[in-house]
């Protein structure tokens, strides 16, 4: 009962954070930039423990937090391109640095290295592109909460959704060998309630009922919302089953336990780490299309 307590307050305290740092881009900014720094830190003390492995945590850690808030400052229109031209540098001093270690593997050190920036700060770093978006008519960019607060909702919901689906009616497996908790019946009872949410947020959407807390109309029509958020659930999935096959190769249960009750930042952001990419993706091929 106690571990429950601990999680239900831990779980409400994490919503209404990520939320509310939503309100504002320099909110936005320096917690997911502190979120992109502890998460790359987390995930090079995991890997260093494997033999043989030695990664640069500091450097890594710096590189992925700077590459958020490059990626910040280049959307929003404060910075130009040539604001990437020290992570660059970065990333090759990582690659450079491995004739000085006489680590008897440098590849080892050389893929976790890069791992932790296409794998962990490359997708937060993608928020900034569904945050801020430039406006032909007026040519000026403009930040917008309300599509990457949109993927942290899908996946909420489809947290619960699955959740309460799979307990109730889970038979058959989606995936034994990695995760055997999940269920086909758990993932479909996600997407429904994904849907329809997706559905209530086009509604707010096309009506501009957020307006006064900066979510400007995006363009997207209903269809395309729900499309958004099917695209969350099957990406949001993948990740999740991503890290617990990430945890079952080191023979770890949880990441971390800086959230009590949740574990680390990896258990608590995994399915993010696909999706948001995956959400950027969908974004700029409707607007290809």
């Amino acid at each position: 009962m106690s571990n429950f307590i601990t999680r239900t307050i831990t779980g409400v305290l994490f919503v209404l954070v990520i939320l509310t740092c939503f309100l504002r881009p320099t909110s936005m900014a320096f917690l997911f930039a502190l979120v992109t720094g502890l998460t790359v830190w987390e995930f090079t003390g995991l890997v260093n423990q494997r033999q043989d492995v030695n990664v640069n945590r500091f450097i890594c850690t710096a590189a992925g937090v700077f590459l958020f808030i490059a990626m910040v400052g280049f959307c929003s229109g404060m910075t130009p391109s040539s604001v990437f031209i020290p992570y660059l540098l970065t990333v090759i001093y990582l690659f450079c640095s491995g004739l000085f270690t006489r680590n008897p593997d440098p590849i080892h050190d050389w893929a976790y290295a890069m791992m932790s920036q296409m794998y962990i700060a490359l997708p937060f770093s993608c928020l900034a592109i569904l945050a801020f978006r430039g406006y032909a008519d007026t040519g000026l960019t403009m930040y917008n909460m309300l599509l990457p607060v949109s993927i942290f909702i899908f996946l909420w919901m489809n947290d619960t959704g699955a959740y309460c689906t799979g307990t109730l009616l889970g038979r058959h497996k989606l995936f034994p060998r990695v995760s055997p908790g999940k269920s086909w019946e758990g993932s479909v009872g996600g997407a429904v309630i994904v849907l329809l949410v997706a559905f209530l947020i086009s509604y707010v959407d096309e009506n501009a009922l957020l307006d006064s807390l900066g979510a400007m109309p995006t363009g997207l029509s209903t269809v395309e919302w729900m499309g958004l958020g099917l695209t969350v659930v099957v990406f949001g999935t993948l990740g999740d089953l991503v890290e617990s096959l990430f945890k079952r190769t080191l023979g770890i249960k949880d990441s971390g336990n800086i959230l009590p009750g949740h574990g680390g930042m990896l258990d608590r952001f995994d399915s993010s780490l696909m999706a948001i990419p995956a959400a950027v993706v969908y974004i700029y091929t409707l607007t290809v299309v």
